[in-house]
């Protein structure tokens, strides 16, 4: 039931309404109130659940574009599925999924995803340690907004979910209070199963004025009450420590048979008894998990700071999935959520914004074979993984774009600018799509008209043809270099046509905020920084000028390209250059990370930047990333 209104308030909006202005989010609540729970997180910048999933925030699907199709003629699943490493902003990504438009996650993810595991940045203001003593992360979110940051990617996921489906939220003591709230909203108070304690252990510190940490937590919710996957798991029960344990004396009679003396009574059980108990079944699995962090030489560690130890991801993929359920990960990090379901059989999707994690997943998939193996630790996995894909949301190449099949570039930037499929003829003229506020879209076809371009002559003819048969506005689809036109639309009598230029040329009216690109971090201690990206862009390559001499790499010039005035300064020169990946024995196919070179570490004020380089092949592949995620590759050749 609406909020009674004042006099004055009603004016307000009846003259917001003449004008066509958009309400004030306040009034939407009180237009549009939700329903209260009994109890709620209340916060500044809180959006209505409703705004979220119809892109007032001003965050949009954004279409997949295919990078490369990885181990391609190996094993697949029965149903041809590809598992799926996505590079992008995971609130674009998942609302991509909820949409359910895209012809890559079309009626192949929404609903079907019986698993969601997320280790979502911990902090909120300050930079802290991580347990193996390394500078973990910087978050630049905080407090409320780390808070919605989130909400807002839980409350995708749970449209995205499959009905049986379950998720694990993994946080510390910062902030699990508040997100238990959030989940508790999100999801049900009554579907909330197990708060979980990963207690890791460690070195004590005697100098402290608190207790030691020791211990993460991970929130345990299901989507529906009762019908959703859960396997007991069991430790493993050893005879002698079990007796040790519940300080029973061990008794062996003549015939050898051992029994367990309790001392305050006279219940004795055999062995066989016992094992029949407890040995064989092992003992159920609590909420409190003793489970050893990665340590510092261990197999599995990739280098990133913040990874997750694969046997945490193994108890929680076993107990509540089954082999070739789907598992979705869309804070991916180091990839240890999908490494572990490779390696039980499960189809997996991850998903992060940072290039630093995005080919720490990739070596860390394309190597899975040189890897231990999660049953025996003395073994190694030895089989190599199964297809998968890698994939752009939000950042394009533009080469691929324009190289994809007519009818497939249609769709892409039909989706890219959010337009319904439409397709019709209005007085002999193919349109393909209309947008959401009933206006008619062209996409010009420059494959037809190679010679010709979007100009005055032909906005002319085609005024002549349909002027009086679509509204006041029309827009048209068109590559940049085939629009003769630098402003946004042409006026011809009441009909103005709009271009929606790829790569594009914002038109500020149609989006609710600027386009934002996401920053690569320049530091190991902010790889975890919490932005949006809003909007999409396209592939711009830095221009790299460089020497290579006794296996140091001489940077003697780097430039970005510049998007807008306002970031000309702070991206000129070295400025702009977020770090350098190296694969020091590249093989001339597959690129396989093995350093990282942060631009704080490397970069001083000299007008130079040297970089020795490691040991390695014949050939080094180095990527140099700006601050955008934009990249230039080069391979030089030793004399090794």
């Amino acid at each position: 039931m609406a909020t009674e209104l004042s006099q004055r308030e009603k004016d307000f909006l009846v003259e917001k309404l003449r004008n066509g202005e958009d309400l004030p989010d306040d009034f939407k609540y009180k237009l549009f109130p939700t329903i209260q729970k009994e109890y709620e997180l209340v916060y500044a910048g809180k959006m209505r659940k409703e705004d979220i999933l119809s892109d007032e925030d001003g965050v949009t699907s954004a279409p997949l574009q295919i990078e490369r199709t990885y181990n391609g003629n190996r094993e697949t699943f029965d149903d041809g599925w590809k598992n799926m490493i996505v590079f992008g902003d995971n609130l674009q990504f998942l609302k991509t999924i909820y949409k359910n438009e895209d012809p890559l996650v079309k009626n192949k993810i929404k609903g079907k995803i019986k698993l969601i595991y997320i280790d979502p940045p911990f902090a909120t203001e300050s930079d802290f340690s991580g347990t193996q003593g390394q500078k973990a992360y910087s978050d630049k979110a905080k407090d409320s907004e780390f808070v919605e940051f989130l909400r807002r990617r839980l409350i995708l996921a749970r449209e995205c979910l499959a009905t049986d489906g379950v998720i694990f939220v993994h946080l510390d003591w910062k902030k699990v209070h508040y997100v238990k709230i959030l989940l508790d909203e999100i999801f049900g108070e009554k579907n909330f199963k197990n708060s979980i304690t990963w207690h890791y252990g460690g070195r004590m510190m005697h100098h402290l004025k608190q207790f030691n940490r020791k211990h993460e937590l991970l929130l345990f919710y299901s989507k529906s009450k009762e019908n959703y996957t859960f396997h007991m798991p069991n430790d493993t029960v050893d005879f002698d420590e079990y007796a040790k344990s519940r300080h029973e004396k061990i008794h062996v009679d003549k015939d050898g048979n051992r029994y367990l003396l309790a001392p305050d009574s006279n219940m004795n059980r055999t062995t066989k008894q016992y094992e029949e108990e407890i040995v064989s079944r092992g003992r159920a699995v609590d909420d409190v998990w003793e489970i050893r962090y990665i340590r510092g030489n261990a197999k599995e560690r990739t280098g990133y700071p913040t990874q997750k130890p694969e046997e945490l991801l193994k108890r929680i993929i076993e107990s509540t999935t089954n082999e070739g359920d789907l598992v979705f990960d869309f804070f991916g990090g180091s990839g240890t959520t999908a490494s572990v379901a490779e390696k039980l059989n499960r189809k997996w999707i991850t998903c992060d914004i940072g290039k630093y994690s995005f080919y720490t997943m990739q070596k860390r998939l394309l190597t899975i074979q040189d890897t231990k193996s999660l049953s025996d630790k003395t073994k190694y996995y030895k089989k190599g993984a199964k297809a998968f894909i890698t994939a752009n949301t939000g950042f394009y190449n533009i080469e691929k774009l324009f190289a994809l099949k007519h009818q497939e570039y249609q769709n892409f930037v039909l989706n890219l600018f959010e337009v319904e499929s439409k397709p019709k003829q209005i007085s002999g003229i193919d349109f393909q799509g209309q947008r959401k506020d009933g206006y008619d879209v062209l996409v010009w076809k420059y494959w037809e008209f190679k010679e010709a371009s979007v100009d005055e002559n032909y906005l002319e003819l085609l005024h002549k043809n349909v002027g009086k048969k679509v509204g006041d506005r029309v827009y048209i689809i068109a590559p940049a270099n085939s629009v003769e036109f630098i402003d946004d639309y042409y006026e011809i009598g009441n009909v103005r046509y709009y271009f929606l230029k790829v790569p594009y040329q914002i038109i500020q009216e149609l989006h609710k905020e600027k386009f934002k690109k996401f920053r690569q971090p320049t530091s190991s201690s902010n790889i975890n920084s919490l932005e949006n990206a809003v909007g999409f862009h396209f592939i711009r390559q830095p221009e790299v000028r460089s020497t290579f001499e006794n296996r140091n790499l001489i940077i003697t010039s780097f430039e970005a390209y510049y998007p807008d005035e306002e970031t000309l300064e702070e991206m000129s020169g070295f400025k702009a250059l977020a770090m350098l990946i190296i694969d020091a024995d590249y093989n001339g196919k597959e690129f396989l990370m093995t350093n990282v070179y942060f631009a704080e570490e490397i970069v001083n004020d000299n007008d130079i930047v040297t970089v020795n380089l490691p040991t390695g092949g014949q050939k080094i592949c180095v990527v140099y990333i700006d601050i955008y995620g934009n990249e230039f590759r080069e391979v030089l050749t030793t004399k090794d």
